[in-house]
């Protein structure tokens, strides 16, 4: 069902970010590994990265980014009804990343929970808390991304560990009636994944196959490793036929389409999609060179930026994707309100 085509809809009404005020430069990278800041722009795209600071984790940046979109939105905490928050770098193996940010923002009715579907985080949670608000389950829920990437990449290895970087963004989504013409939706959503290529971007220790212990720990297996050029072609084919396919279903053209924000992993990747869904420059939009890949934080950080900048506008049709490990991908199509 198309939430444009119901009386009860789910729209994005309130946007918050955080950011680590450190930023680690290509310059500074030079001087750690065999590499060069010219090599890291033209394969990436990247300039800089935010890296959290030693008090500063998954929690303590979504718990900022959540009271900022809750200001933005004009909800008290204590109205929400669930906290979603999509992260691979939790707080803790459990309790939830979640639960904690009930309690501290004093959420007191709020149920919570953590999802991992990697960069594609935002965008699988997103459509859970759609999900929630049209079958009437829910009307407030916060959705949250937030990730502090610098603490599972190896920084020995120049293939990955340029690439990312640490951060959070926040939506409200709230339970709105009326055209979607006055007060926004998210359109539809389309999810995938392709579980036969999970070896090519995993971290393959700490869990229950290869649980903690000193071997797991000096193979370096509790680091991100990633086969790029698998990665790459699957999530430019990933995210362009997420994107084809959701606007179908929100009876979009894609000539239609306004603006589209992508998981900011690699520039390469971005414009690859670009190509294939025939969109001019501006209407795509990136800030990774100033960020680098913040995972299922990098979606909402790029939309909040693109609102700022005044690239995104109240009525704008928006494609969103994401693409991340598991090979899960992503994509909506939310008319902004």
């Amino acid at each position: 069902m198309n939430a444009n085509n119901s009386t009860l809809r789910a729209a994005i009404t309130g946007l918050g970010v955080y950011l680590p005020e450190k930023r680690l430069t290509n310059q500074e990278l030079e001087q750690m590994l065999d590499t060069s800041a010219e090599w890291i722009v033209q394969r990436t795209g990247i300039c800089e990265r935010r890296i959290a600071a030693p008090k500063e984790t998954t929690f303590t940046m979504a718990l900022e980014a959540s009271r900022q979109a809750l200001t933005v939105a004009n909800l008290s905490a204590a109205k929400v009804d669930l906290i979603i928050c999509a992260t691979l770098t939790p707080e803790h193996p459990f309790p939830s990343t979640a639960s904690l940010l009930q309690h501290a923002l004093g959420a007191t009715r709020a149920a919570g929970f953590d999802l991992e579907a990697a960069c594609a985080g935002f965008i699988y949670a997103l459509s859970v808390a759609r999900a929630y608000i049209i079958s009437g389950m829910a009307e407030n829920i916060l959705v949250i991304g937030s990730e502090t990437m610098s603490r599972v990449v190896d920084w020995e290895d120049r293939s990955t560990c340029i690439l990312f970087g640490d951060g959070a963004g926040a939506a409200v989504v709230r339970a709105v009636r009326g055209p979607a013409e006055v007060g926004g939706a998210i359109e539809s959503v389309v999810l995938a994944n392709d579980g036969s290529k999970a070896s090519a971007l995993i971290i393959p220790g700490g869990g229950s196959h290869s649980p903690t212990t000193e071997e797991t720990v000096r193979q370096r297996l509790h680091f991100i490793q990633m086969n790029g050029s698998e990665v790459f072609k699957a999530a430019v084919r990933g995210m362009s036929d997420a994107c084809l396919l959701a606007a179908e279903r929100a009876d979009l053209k894609l000539s239609e389409l306004d603006l589209m924000v992508a998981h900011q992993a690699n520039a390469r990747i971005i414009e690859a999609v670009q190509r294939r869904l025939g969109l001019p420059d501006y209407k795509v939009y990136q800030n990774l060179q100033r960020y680098g890949n913040t995972s299922a934080a990098s979606v909402p950080i790029a939309l909040y930026d693109a609102q700022q900048e005044g690239r995104l506008r109240s009525g704008m049709r928006v494609a969103i994707a994401g693409f991340g490990g598991g090979f899960s991908c992503g994509a909506a199509i939310i008319r902004w309100g």
